[in-house]
């Protein structure tokens, strides 16, 4: 026998099974509810989200760049993205924010055109939202 257990005989000291038990099932009920909160929070999340990808760019003028791109979202709805033009030091000289009705599961092509205040050397797609 241990210490512990010598002087919990000597002084009358017990846990109760039923104590015990009932801190372990609360600590499965605790750690099921976050398993499944985390479960559905991420589920939710890519539910709502919009896949986008940046397909290509022109550089037309001195003021003007075109951005190509495709938007795959999951339901029927009207998806904003933001566009930009950076010059050679990746300032922003440019930026525009287009709306375009996507037809759920189906990739969509777009080509935008961002007006700019000085000579672009690229365009880029920032991100895409439901609108």
């Amino acid at each position: 026998m241990t210490t512990q257990q010598l002087l919990d005989e000597r002084y009358g000291r017990r846990t109760s099974r039923r104590a015990t038990r009932a801190w372990w099932i609360t600590v499965a009920v605790v750690a099921v509810a976050a398993t499944t909160a985390l479960g559905w929070s991420t589920v939710a999340t890519s539910m709502a989200s919009v896949d986008a990808d940046a397909t290509g760019y022109e550089v037309v003028d001195e003021r003007t760049v075109t951005v190509t791109y495709q938007v795959v979202a999951p339901t029927d709805a009207t998806v904003a993205c933001a566009l930009e033009a950076q010059d050679v030091e990746h300032g922003v000289v440019g930026w525009r924010v287009v709306e375009h009705a996507v037809q759920a599961g189906q990739a969509q092509a777009f080509t935008d055109t961002i007006p700019t205040v000085a000579g672009a050397t690229t365009g880029l797609l920032n991100s895409c939202w439901f609108a």
